[in-house]
């Protein structure tokens, strides 16, 4: 049986890791390792062994997306409902006698997990120099804030595609920071993480919060839902991306800003139907107006039958919020059949013990954001 820490977690896996795994390992005494699989209280999974620790990071969904006000620094007031889904990058963090911080990334494209010979036509870009890659960055942050200059070789695996509005290297960056914090044995407080998240990015300390969350400033304001039913979706990226600063600069702050009480209040209800007339993104209307491909895909969602469609964060990403997961792997199969290349059937990370959740079983220990020293 390999590494459980190595398994790339497919979608329907989040959320029903094993707490404690045996495991094969060439070399060890008696030919089995123990290595223990840790829950976080967001929606992170995290695996620690005497060599690595892994971190499984989630993709999002922005369901509402308003845009309020430019502010003096530069960033946009907004106000956002985001949802962590069950699409997942990897970190896996081993400290390096080097004393360097050391990178090596694998893409993995396509829906479920394929890879393909031709990334281009995934619509995948190259991903940033390692001094700019967000997880190198949370690492030398968590180096320079702790005051140590210990090495660590970072492997990242790469499933959620980019500039595509998911969030994918902002939930890195929040994977690396936990990583970070335990492979050195940091003990770093909440606060402290919390302050590195935002200073690395508005979407950061989302990934950090636990769970469903409505966001406020330009992002970095936090306010946990309580837990809420499964949520299932379909998702689809097409071929081209759009920069977040492009799309942003050619939004115009809503006059008259809508508000997203009445979607929390749907979707506490379980009123799907409601819920999707309610799904809202400001930034949408530019982002189509700047890429062909995000009206094509409004085109395509409008045809599936679901309760709800629209685009996530800045896009290119759509999804199409689905009754039950059957009807999400049936829209993705009509959508791979139309030609759309990365098409995702997903659903909401689940919180142990809440709705849809595992409750955590006695003598199992999640582990937590430890509290500001």
């Amino acid at each position: 049986m390999p590494f459980v820490g190595n398994i790339p977690p497919r979608p329907f896996l989040q959320g029903r890791f094993p707490l404690v795994a045996w495991v094969s390992r060439p070399g060890d005494r008696f030919g089995l390792s123990f290595i223990l699989i840790t829950r976080v209280p967001s929606a992170m999974q995290i695996c620690r062994s005497a060599e690595a620790v892994t971190v499984h990071a989630p993709a999002k969904l922005n369901l509402f997306f308003e845009v309020l006000a430019k502010r003096p620094d530069g960033f946009h007031e907004i106000e956002t409902l985001m949802v962590p889904i069950n699409l997942y990058d990897t970190i896996t963090f081993r400290e390096d006698s080097s004393g360097q911080v050391q990178l090596s990334c694998t893409q993995v494209f396509g829906a479920a997990g394929r890879r393909r010979r031709r990334p281009e036509a995934a619509g995948v870009e190259a991903l940033p120099e390692e001094k700019d890659n967000l997880a190198v960055r949370a690492v030398e942050l968590v180096r320079h804030t702790a005051g140590i200059r210990r090495g660590a070789a970072i492997g990242l695996t790469k499933r959620i595609p980019m500039a595509a509005g998911l969030g994918g290297g902002s939930s890195d960056a929040a994977a690396a920071l936990l990583a970070a914090n335990i492979g050195w044995g940091l003990n770093l407080g909440r606060d402290a993480l919390l302050g590195m998240a935002a200073q690395l990015g508005s979407d950061v300390p989302f990934f950090l919060a636990g769970s469903a969350a409505i966001c406020r400033g330009r992002g970095e304001r936090i306010e946990p839902l309580g837990p809420m039913a499964d949520l299932h979706f379909v998702v689809a990226r097409p071929a081209v991306g759009l920069s977040t600063a492009a799309v942003y600069a050619a939004c115009r702050p809503a006059e008259r800003p809508r508000a997203v009480g009445p979607l929390c209040a749907a979707l506490d209800r379980g009123n799907l139907r409601q819920a999707g007339r309610l799904l809202w993104n400001r930034l949408q209307p530019p982002a189509a107006a700047l890429c062909p491909a995000v009206r094509e895909l409004d085109r395509s969602f409008s045809e599936l039958g679901v309760p709800g469609c629209g685009m996530s964060g800045s896009g290119t990403a759509y999804f199409g919020l689905c009754r039950r997961a059957s009807d999400a792997r049936r829209a993705a199969r009509r959508l791979r059949a139309g030609g759309v290349d990365n098409v995702f059937a997903v659903r909401s990370c689940r919180q142990p013990g809440g709705p849809g959740g595992r409750p955590e079983t006695q003598g199992e220990r999640p582990w937590r954001l430890p509290r500001s020293v």
